[in-house]
């Protein structure tokens, strides 16, 4: 069998190692830290439990590919809810919240109440975000972009025109043509921040994502986000997978011929480890890898090709156990400046700087799961996006943080405190934390302390976002949200199917079939272990 290191144990990381454990490889995935997750990490104090990360379960059929190929599914492995509304969004200076719905006809319903005609535009909208959706899926996201001859085929070339304008336009342009309330411009420019760019800076093929939240509807799975990476790390250690805490990898090793040669690693101890082995996929933030782990005369995006890209945002977050209900939330609630053009351009701008006020985002699970707080509590996740820049400093329990990180959290209390009439919402806060630009930077590897990777502008799309496998050392590959396809928890699994195509040289460009044959027969059922106690 091929040994293969997997280094990452965040989503993608997981799903990369099940996946080629099934096709037979022998597989240790090694992760730095003591706790499985990566950005989709859990944190737990005083009967509250927070997701530190995703937050929105979208795009489901993604997850149930994934588990089918397993033969399982998503049912299976999680108790998932539909949200209705699938959230709410407060406008700057508008009394009146606008919750959108769980399906289409209701938010076509909503749209028509709010701006006479705007009813019938969403309804040719999503209609236009479904066909680029549905063509995405078949033709692109699932591709390795190994050989571009599976494109030259009838559904694409004659969609070239279509397919050209999309890619140019950007996406607040392409939705000020279908609706001219600024509020519902808002709500369909909005999925550009889970992309980790702005509505100018992104092109409007992606008003493909209007078609999950306005469409399709969001679900949550009752537990919390962890459930469900705890439920891939169990189909990662059935299938075999070695999986190894506390081991932080310090470097790629390398043939004098440019082959993998392994890893090396320091375990919990602190004692040098070194893993031989045929391929390394590293799941690890893609500038760190190359820049910290490969070395420099092979790296295949060095630190100049960084130089040119633009990161997503960063993120201040706030996680608040509070007493009492807030009826004036939803599970998922928004707040949209009125200039949120001049937020943006805070962000991505020449000159960068912290909004005040900002467009953020707060999650309120609680609403929908009773196990994330104790009876009578309410849990809350507020992400207030920021310049990716580590010198805003670190995050902290109970106001410990940096002075820049915890005043940056008062405002966005006291703003979702007036915006949506709580008004001692502050007085309520027991539990406490932050997390700024430096713990991504520190914890996660991440480049610039951004919160997600890469923004998904043009030329950090598709086939221009990069490729999953290193041009200069024979089996370096790469998976995650910081290569291809991009930002997002079912980008990452979809990232992990492309490793493996990529491993096979299959350059077809949709799912792989349901499901995976049967692996060769080997020992199975390897726990989550650390390196320490091993050593």
């Amino acid at each position: 069998m091929t040994r293969t290191i997997v280094i990452g144990g965040g989503i993608a990381g997981l799903a990369s190692a099940a996946l080629l454990a099934r096709e037979g490889h022998e597989v240790t995935l090694l992760e730095a830290r003591a706790e499985l997750g990566g950005r989709a990490g859990v944190w737990a104090t005083d009967g509250f439990r927070f997701d530190t990360g995703p937050s929105w379960y979208l795009m489901p059929e993604v997850f149930e590919h994934f588990y089918r190929l397993f033969g399982t599914t998503a049912a299976e492995q999680l108790d998932l809810v539909k949200l209705d509304p699938g959230y709410r969004v407060l406008f700057e200076g508008d009394p009146t919240p606008v919750d959108v719905l769980a399906d289409r006809a209701a938010n076509i319903r909503l749209f028509e109440k709010i701006q006479p005609g705007a009813g019938a535009a969403l309804a040719r909208y999503l209609d236009s975000a479904t066909e680029t959706y549905d063509l995405a899926v078949k033709r692109f996201l699932y591709s390795s972009y190994e050989s571009f001859r599976p494109f030259l085929v009838p559904d694409v070339l004659r969609r070239l025109g279509r397919l050209a304008r999309l890619l140019l336009q950007p996406l607040n342009k392409f939705v000020a043509g279908y609706v001219t309330d600024p509020r519902l411009r808002q709500i369909l420019g909005y999925p550009a921040v889970f992309l980790g760019s702005a509505p100018n800076l992104t092109p409007s093929m992606y008003h493909l994502m209007s078609h999950l939240d306005l469409a399709d509807g969001v679900l949550y799975p009752q537990g919390g986000f962890g459930t469900l990476l705890d439920s891939i790390a169990a189909i990662a250690s059935a299938e075999g997978v070695r999986i190894v805490t506390d081991a932080r990898v310090t470097a790629i090793r390398v043939t004098d011929d440019r082959t993998i040669a392994g890893v090396t690693y320091l375990d919990e101890a602190g004692q040098t480890v070194h893993l031989d082995a045929a391929n390394v996929v590293s799941a690890a933030d893609l500038h760190h890898t190359e820049t910290e782990l490969v070395p420099a005369a092979l790296q295949t995006y060095p630190q100049r090709w960084w130089d040119k890209r633009v990161s997503g945002p960063g993120a201040v977050l706030v996680m608040l156990g509070v007493t009492g209900e807030l009826p004036q939330l939803q599970h998922h609630s928004l707040f949209f400046t009125t200039d949120w053009g001049k937020n943006f351009g805070q962000i991505f701008g020449k000159h960068p700087s912290v909004p005040s006020p900002a467009s953020l985002y707060v999650c309120m699970p609680s609403a929908t799961d009773e196990s994330v707080a104790p009876t009578g509590h309410s849990n809350l996740f507020v992400l207030v996006p920021v310049p990716p820049d580590v010198h805003l400093g670190h995050g902290g329990i109970n106001g410990e943080g940096s002075r820049a990180i915890e005043l940056i959290a008062d405002a966005a209390i006291e703003q979702v405190s007036r915006w949506a009439g709580i008004g001692d919402l502050a007085d309520r806060v027991v539990v406490r934390r932050t997390v700024g630009p430096a713990d991504f930077a520190e914890d996660l590897n991440s480049w610039k302390g951004g919160a997600l990777g890469p923004a998904h502008t043009l030329r950090q799309s598709a086939f221009l976002r990069g490729s999953n496998i290193s041009k200069k050392i024979s089996g370096l590959y790469y998976a995650g949200g910081t290569t291809i396809p991009g930002i997002g928890l079912p980008m990452c699994l979809i990232s992990a199917e492309i490793l493996l195509k990529r491993m096979r040289h299959d350059t077809t460009t949709g799912p792989l079939n349901e499901p995976l044959p049967a692996r060769p027969k080997r020992a199975t059922g390897n726990p989550v272990e650390s390196a320490h106690e091993r050593s």
